[in-house]
């Protein structure tokens, strides 16, 4: 076999449709648009999206879903029993420590101690929020909280 033997299976190619070539070909004269109209002239048709002139839906809708606040403050989230884990006791938690412990990327984040979690050793902790129930587990602990860092 050779490169000039090589065909595409048979009835996989379809031949081009010729339109406006006289009217023996099936698809001559008005080249199968049919008589007059939008449809039958050259860049005729309606845009995608078209609705017969009312509204579209696109428009109709709002331009983005909800609200976003934008003075809103983002603090990332650092559970008790996360401290628990990776501090000793008498260990100082701040943003840097959290930092080298692998737990927030970056030392100037936003960090909110949250309750979730026990702890069992004395922690004192300097982070820029505290929630009420992790400050009552961490005082209960013997640690204590100093706001803001």
């Amino acid at each position: 076999m050779e490169l000039k033997d090589l065909h595409p299976a048979e009835g996989s190619r379809k031949k081009r449709k010729r339109v406006g070539r006289g009217g023996a070909s099936g698809t001559g004269k008005t080249s199968g648009r049919g008589m007059n109209g939008q449809k039958s002239r050259a860049g005729g048709g309606k845009r995608a999206g078209f609705e017969g002139g009312q509204t579209p839906l696109a428009r109709r809708l709002p331009k983005l879903p909800g609200f976003r606040n934008i003075n809103r403050v983002e603090y990332l989230p650092v559970n008790v029993g996360r401290l628990e884990l990776k501090f000793e006791g008498g260990d100082v938690v701040d943003g840097a420590s959290l930092v080298a412990k692998g737990i927030i990327k970056h030392e100037d984040a936003l960090v909110k101690v949250l309750g979730d979690g026990e702890l069992t050793k004395a922690l004192t902790v300097r982070v820029d929020k505290v929630s009420a129930i992790a400050a009552k587990k961490i005082e209960a602990a013997g640690g204590k909280v100093e706001l803001p860092c």
